[in-house]
């Protein structure tokens, strides 16, 4: 049987929309969610609202690791069996070591794939896997594909509202005196992902609703300068991405917003009401 030219794979802190979750060249490798001494697959094990209900409920704080080289192996052991290559993108290696785990997962296995290091997260991934579907459906080779879209890599905006300050200071994402003035005076950090993939506070806010307006006016900034497409993740408050969604579209008439979920892992470090507005100048 003849073998399909490219598979795609990412790991789950990916956005993956329908279209990409029916896509059939696209493989997901879960992180890990624990809770003491349980141990769930993101979006497999758990679903990111039963990990809101656990966080809630449970008195112990989720805890989050890497897939093992191991299971990258396992995958692409099966897949050199059906695919001529691979292309992975994966969630900045600054935050995570998964980068690494399918480095030393693809030296175990032997298959030809090309691993990229996203120097991003949640939609941040899925553009640069979007564009490589993309260029692939324009006759580029999985070579070229890879060139290409590493041009794109640390070339995301990002712009995220930390719904839980104590989720990011007990995920080691924050200082203890950061944290302790934060809650304090009620402050919430702004945060944006570095072109090298390291996460920043860019500014502080002390409400959702100031939170919003600068949401809102980033975007508009980018609307002004011809962006007419972003992406609004955010973790468990649909009604509040909703909300957010509509002051973006009563300001800036004809931008499409695109809304999903950020998913269970990101969710353990940045918590409920967390908002984030993603774009790439590909978009």
């Amino acid at each position: 049987m003849k073998k399909k030219p490219i598979a795609y794979i990412v790991d789950s802190t990916a956005h993956i929309s329908t279209e990409l979750a029916n896509h059939p060249d696209l493989y997901v490798v879960p992180l890990n969610v624990h809770f003491g001494d349980q141990e769930y697959a993101d979006g497999v094990g758990i679903r990111p609202e039963e990990l809101y209900e656990k966080i809630r409920t449970s008195s112990d704080l989720p805890k989050t690791s890497q897939p093992s080289a191991g299971r990258f192996a396992e995958l692409f052991d099966r897949l050199k069996e059906e695919y001529e290559q691979g292309l992975a993108v994966m969630l900045t290696s600054e935050l995570s070591g998964t980068y690494a785990s399918a480095v030393s997962g693809a030296e175990l296995s032997g298959f030809d794939v090309r691993i990229i290091d996203g120097k991003s997260l949640s939609y941040g991934t899925t553009g640069l896997v979007r564009l490589a579907m993309e260029l692939e459906q324009q006759g580029k080779s999985r070579d070229e594909i890879a060139e290409a879209i590493s041009e794109h890599v640390g070339k995301t905006r990002s712009f995220i509202y930390i719904g839980q300050l104590n989720q990011l200071h007990k995920g080691g994402r924050m200082g203890s005196v950061q944290f302790y003035l934060g809650s304090m005076l009620q402050i919430k950090p702004i945060i944006q992902i570095t072109p090298e993939g390291t996460l920043e506070v860019i500014d502080k806010v002390r409400s959702e609703k100031r939170a919003f307006r600068y949401l809102v006016d980033k975007v508009k900034v980018a609307y002004e300068d011809g962006r007419r497409t972003i992406h609004l993740m955010h973790a468990d408050s649909p009604k509040e991405a909703a909300r957010l969604k509509g002051q973006m579209l009563e300001a800036m008439p004809g931008l499409e917003v695109k809304t999903g979920d950020i998913g269970s892992v990101l969710a353990v470090h940045a918590g409920e009401g967390t908002m984030a507005v993603i774009w790439y100048d590909f978009d």
